[in-house]
């Protein structure tokens, strides 16, 4: 009897980028699954590897000067096997990616309509007519007003809520069944990222899709998400569901990640709590321990593992190191 798959299965994926004749991992043995119809969040600061794993995933980088090993699994195809040519079959057909920043991604000597009219026209076979109906059908499930007379203009004619839209227009073009979101909503207001989030959730709701959220933002995870994995220094160091991981973090990071939320301050003297320290660079990351262990020195050395890993601390709930045993916030009791 056959086992049924994970939509997306990521195995000991390691994504190392070229210094001179070295290459330092960005993205260190990670191993993740995406599911039908699930939103998993990936969590962390600046320059913990969310968006070179993103990249990773859909093959977007320099062969040149990186390195990538593992495995990344769809249809029971390792996706880091394939030549060129294959891989841009499944970009935009199997997986859509929506990048951070819209006005980036989108080419400005191109219409709003021959922007999303050129992934349909590579990987489908529909008429001119048919094209200009689809792109009239995704204007107008992201939401955009008159969408006849949107699909006419540039990009730098539109806001920047309505760019976003047109690229998570392009990214569901094909209806892919996974679709990577790589921090859609950080160059928005308030308003027009709840609209955004709103929007990617129906969409999920109406097509089944899984969804990869990359962000640093864990308001946005917590009204999003189904599954959380926090990531730092190329690693993910903890896994769970996200009502488990938002009533029962473990480890260190996790927790100073969720104290650092700004929350209503009941006196004058109340300060947000600020994680000491900053993530290590490429060419500085310890090779060996606990990556987290110089942002938190007043934890014993050996209350870390030597060579830490993800430990099941319960059903679908996974901590890197041992550490978060003994972790307590600097002037805390233990």
């Amino acid at each position: 009897m056959a086992v049924e798959r994970s939509l997306l299965e990521v195995n000991n994926l390691e994504t190392g980028f070229r210094f001179g004749d070295v290459y330092h991992n960005a993205v260190d043995d990670v191993s993740l699954t995406l599911e039908n119809n699930e939103i998993l969040a990936i969590v962390g600061e600046s320059g913990c590897g969310k968006s070179t794993l993103a990249t990773s995933i859909m093959g977007l980088h320099d062969p040149k000067n990186t390195e990538i090993k593992g495995e990344v699994i769809y249809k029971d195809l390792n996706l880091l096997d394939l030549n060129e040519k294959l891989y841009n079959r499944i970009r935009g057909n199997d997986i859509g990616m929506i990048f951070q920043d819209p006005l980036g991604s989108l080419n400005p000597l191109m219409t709003i309509y021959n922007q999303i009219s050129e992934s349909l026209e590579y990987h489908s076979d529909l008429n001119e007519e048919q094209r200009r109906a689809r792109v009239l059908e995704l204007l107008n499930q992201v939401g955009i007003p008159r969408p006849e007379q949107i699909m006419k203009n540039y990009p730098h004619e539109l806001s920047g809520g309505m760019r976003q839209r047109v690229v998570i227009a392009i990214a569901l073009a094909n209806k892919p069944p996974v679709i990577i979101a790589d921090e859609p909503t950080t160059a928005l207001d308030v308003t027009i990222q709840a609209q955004i989030l709103d929007l990617m959730v129906d969409i999920q709701d109406e097509t089944g899709s899984g969804i990869i959220l990359i962000t640093h933002d864990l308001g946005v995870v917590a009204e999003t998400a189904d599954r959380v994995a926090v990531m730092y220094a190329g690693q993910i160091v903890e896994e769970a569901p996200v009502e488990e991981l938002f009533a029962n973090p473990k480890h260190p990071y996790t927790r100073s990640l969720l104290n650092s939320i700004p929350h209503e301050l009941e006196d004058d003297d109340d300060e947000l709590h600020v994680i000491h320290g900053t993530v290590p660079s490429l060419q500085k990351l310890p090779r060996k321990g606990c990556r987290f262990a110089p942002r938190i020195p007043w934890i014993p050395e050996d209350s870390h593992e030597e060579n830490p890993v993800l430990h099941e601390i319960s059903p679908n709930h996974k901590v890197r190191c041992t550490c978060w045993k003994h972790f307590h916030f600097e002037g805390e009791d233990e």
